[in-house]
């Protein structure tokens, strides 16, 4: 994959992980910490790691919330985007943000599909609240990572736009 040609290390990022066990402390969170690695290795700013929260509406809200008043430029959520009725995240996400993008979750499921015919099953969404992105990824390590990895290029673009250091148009 090329590098992005439009320098992050201007940008903010954040890992929110959704998950009731990790919550709990019942199993180690291994998305979030591999996220983190993830998208500090490629230069974005990013957040010391905490954000545990569990599949409950009202607490993915509130995290979500807290990162767009902190001005974080990127949220990347990991987990809760499956089949069980427990699952919201994507949900949640939709409420908080006032615009989708469509396009990212698409071009993740396009470059999934090529891995596995399970990729068809993702609910992951993407959208904008105030100058935040925010971008659902699945709660496995790999799948994350594969996700985030197949839209990092365009990302740096897309949040020079949203937060005005790349005009558009």
């Amino acid at each position: 994959m090329p590098e992005s040609s439009c320098d992050v290390t201007s940008f903010s990022a954040r890992v929110i992980t959704v998950s009731d066990r990790s919550s709990r402390g019942e199993r180690p969170d291994a998305s979030g910490p591999a996220l983190v690695a993830f998208l500090g290795e490629k230069g974005f700013a990013v957040d010391a790691y905490a954000d545990v929260v569990p599949d409950e509406r009202q607490q993915i809200a509130r995290a979500l919330h807290k990162a767009i008043s902190d001005d974080i430029a990127l949220v990347v959520t990991t987990g809760g985007t499956g089949f069980s009725p427990r699952d919201i995240t994507p949900e949640v996400t939709s409420e908080v943000c006032e615009r989708m993008v469509p396009g990212i979750p698409e071009a993740m499921r396009a470059a999934s599909l090529l891995i596995t015919p399970k990729a068809c099953l993702s609910r992951e969404v993407a959208g904008i609240a105030q100058r935040t992105l925010i971008i659902n990824l699945p709660g496995s390590p790999k799948a994350a990572i594969e996700n985030l990895a197949a839209v990092l290029d365009v990302l740096p673009h897309g949040l020079g736009i949203l937060r005005g250091t790349i005009l558009d148009g």
